[in-house]
């Protein structure tokens, strides 16, 4: 770690990025560097290191500093790494957060995966050697030109970035202000009209339409057109809720704790659409679902069954089942087994006999829930089935 240098993360003249990695953390030979976990970018002279947080603590070191470097596969609790043995630090070395280090070598520590990729373009630099062909221009130039070269620099690529994340809240808070203020013109409409001869019932209702208009045309120019499908419907739940950010690792922790505040998010996220789908949904159609709503900040589906599992013993409203082919379903609490077989019953009787895909039609559900209600009236005595090469089907039980 005595070989880094401290850095500004603009690319020198003639220097190029070649790929960078998030979630990576340094080590010392084999001891943690005093650092957080950063990103990890690889240039055509250079490698470099900066932390996700603080952005202007950044490092950097020479690819010609480098010997060898090798893979280190990952184990059971750790990381996969790639290990970079480098050549003694040069006397008249610029400060870097190491000033000596009894390693001769560093360690990247990929915690959210892509070391493959990264050691392959890795290996083709070192092969490449295109910092001896073109080396950069070291001192940093100032004036109109160097404003061109920050724009084309890692932190101007980064300030770019957040500039538009800033003209994105700036549009969500206008289009949120502008819901508060037609809120508030529903209400006094709502006062106004009681008193007859108020004619100023007519101007508020003219400002209501022209705030519904502008609310309406920032949503198309941002997302295009607006189709009732389950993303905008379940996403609709979420706003309405008031959820802000989803439940991730990094901000409640790892293990039990996680588990339940993820639980309780769940909880409060599934409700409405268990409604609209008769109290049922299976555990693939929740994963889709609650991953579809989160973005960027995807569910395992490891984390998703053991935030299930919590339901009952946290006293949520939601459950989940499995039944007896293996299937596992996220229900409501007082969603009514008798009336699930009672309708099953119903409408095999009305039918005369009905197959899983047919009752699936019926009811609005996959073929996958339908089946096992099916099933489940035949365990209870109330259906029996019939198994040809034409199918499953499924009959009233007169015997």
């Amino acid at each position: 770690m005595d070989r880094f240098v401290w850095t500004n993360g603009l690319l020198e003249m003639n220097e190029t990025l070649v790929i960078q990695q998030r979630g990576v953390r340094l080590y010392d030979g084999e001891e943690k560097a005093k650092l957080d976990v950063g990103v990890v970018l690889l240039s055509t002279h250079r490698l470099l290191w900066r932390d996700q947080k603080n952005h202007e603590c950044c490092i950097c070191i020479p690819l010609s500093q480098i010997i060898f470097f090798e893979e280190q596969a990952a184990g059971i609790g750790k990381s996969a790494k790639i290990v970079i043995h480098l050549h003694p630090a040069p006397e008249n070395k610029e400060p870097g957060p190491y000033q000596h280090s009894k390693y001769s070598f560093i360690e990247l520590s990929f915690k959210e995966h892509g070391q493959i990729e990264f050691y392959r373009r890795l290996t083709e630099e070192m092969t490449q050697k295109r910092w001896e062909n073109t080396p950069v221009s070291q001192p940093i130039p100032t004036g109109p030109k160097a404003e061109r070269t920050r724009a084309v620099g890692i932190v101007g690529i980064e300030r770019k970035l957040e500039e538009k994340r800033k003209e994105t809240d700036k549009n969500i808070s206008e289009a949120f202000e502008d819901l508060s203020k037609l809120m508030e013109k529903v209400t006094m409409v709502k006062f106004i009209s009681l008193d007859p001869a108020n004619h100023y019932l007519s101007l508020q209702a003219k400002e209501m339409v022209e705030l519904s208009k502008s609310i309406a045309n920032k949503i198309k120019d941002k997302q295009g057109d607006i189709t009732e499908d389950e993303t905008i419907r379940f996403k609709s739940y979420l706003l309405s809720m008031g959820i802000a950010n989803p439940v991730t690792r990094e901000t409640h922790g790892s293990g039990t704790q996680y588990h339940i505040q993820l639980a309780k998010q769940l909880g409060d996220m599934l409700q409405a659409p268990l409604e609209e789908r008769g109290g049922m949904m299976a555990l693939t159609e929740v994963y889709c679902l609650v991953n579809r709503a989160r973005g960027m900040e995807l569910l395992s589906p490891e984390d998703l069954v053991n935030a299930c599992k919590m339901f009952e013993s946290l006293k949520l409203p939601l459950r989940l089942r499995v039944f007896d082919s293996g299937v596992m379903v996220v229900q409501l609490q007082s969603h009514s087994e008798e009336e699930m077989i009672a309708s099953a019953l119903d409408n095999v009787s009305d039918k005369g006999s009905l197959t899983a895909e047919e009752f699936a039609k019926l009811l609005g559900l996959s073929v996958l829930l339908a089946k096992e209600r099916l099933l489940l009236a035949e365990k209870m005595g109330h259906l029996c089935r019939d198994d040809s090469v034409e199918g499953l089907r499924f009959y009233p039980n007169l015997f």
